[in-house]
């Protein structure tokens, strides 16, 4: 992954995991898998860990420890109210950039 892939994706990988989290609740690695099948390959788990932890802090999330069938349990993070606003939030700001982005990309080949 190049450094302004790596760069852009610092900035929206919280809105990404909400996403991933408003489709249905999920523990680490299975959002670390859903990620690498969207093509983000190049994301560490220990990167979904510590933002995982950040988005709990922050009230976005609910989580669940759920038994696992080897070692601990695990959490099981699901979206709430807050996480749902905040993926709104995101989801318009994305719109607002990528539509402006467009508009200097096809002002630029006039």
């Amino acid at each position: 992954m190049g450094k302004q892939m790596t760069e852009m994706l610092k900035g929206t990988l919280e809105g990404i995991v909400l996403a991933i989290l408003a489709g249905q609740p999920a523990y680490g690695y299975e959002i670390t898998a859903r990620l690498r099948e969207q093509g983000f390959s190049d994301i560490a788990e220990g990167t979904i860990y510590a933002l995982l932890v950040r988005i709990e802090q922050r009230g976005l999330v609910d989580v669940e420890k759920v038994p696992s069938e080897k070692g601990p349990p695990r959490k099981v993070y699901s979206l709430n109210t807050q996480g749902r606003n905040e993926l709104e939030e995101f989801w318009g700001t994305w719109s607002f950039l990528a539509e402006r982005i467009e508009q200097l990309r096809k002002e630029e080949g006039k």
